[in-house]
């Protein structure tokens, strides 16, 4: 597959799961995105650079939920029967073009509405990591990126939150709030 080729099928089936993120199926991604959404296993990147900015991502416009929004640098879903720690890295590939150690903070469950199109309605598992190299995003799924500062972030979502996904608002919040000041700590 070349990199400009598209990586996300609406047929590929996502990891249906109950409240305690326990799998109970699985079911075509459409089908997990149609109105309400079914509750699937996801996964969230976060990267940072040495600078402490973070990587953010516009998601393509070909996107049927949140197009031209920016986002965090990735997410996604683990395929059946792939760990996620391989789904993390795999995908992270196949969108930026770039591979760098992730750690895992925490894991949630979210609902939201993209108006009468769809929704997504996920236990997403939330990941960071840092990287200073070239970023080589695919175009099918990413319109642009860029690095911000996070004072800068902090005025965007104020001022502008319209042009956010709501997951990045809602997983910024919990990681601005309970993991920002350990995640740039030397480790010992």
């Amino acid at each position: 597959m070349s990199r400009e080729e598209a990586i996300s099928s609406f047929t590929e089936e996502l990891i249906l799961v109950d409240e305690l993120d326990r799998e109970v199926g699985c079911r075509p991604k459409s089908e997990c995105h149609e109105g309400n959404g079914v509750l699937h296993r996801a996964f969230s990147i976060f990267i940072f650079n040495e600078r402490h900015e973070l990587l953010l991502q516009k998601r393509s416009a070909k996107k049927p939920l949140w197009p031209d929004y920016w986002s965090n640098a990735c997410c996604s879903h683990p395929w059946v029967g792939e760990s996620m720690e391989d789904a993390v890295l795999r995908r992270l590939k196949q969108e930026l073009g770039f591979e760098c150690p992730l750690t895992f903070l925490y894991k949630f469950k979210y609902h939201a509405q993209y108006g009468v199109i769809g929704a997504e309605h996920e236990y997403c598992w939330v990941y960071y990591g840092q990287y200073d190299g070239v970023v080589n995003p695919n175009r099918n799924e990413i319109a642009d990126w860029r690095f911000v500062d996070i004072d800068a972030l902090e005025a965007e979502l104020k001022e502008s939150p319209e042009h956010y996904t709501p997951w990045l608002k809602m997983e910024w919040t919990e990681i601005s709030s309970h993991y920002l000041k350990d995640l740039f700590e030397p480790k010992k």
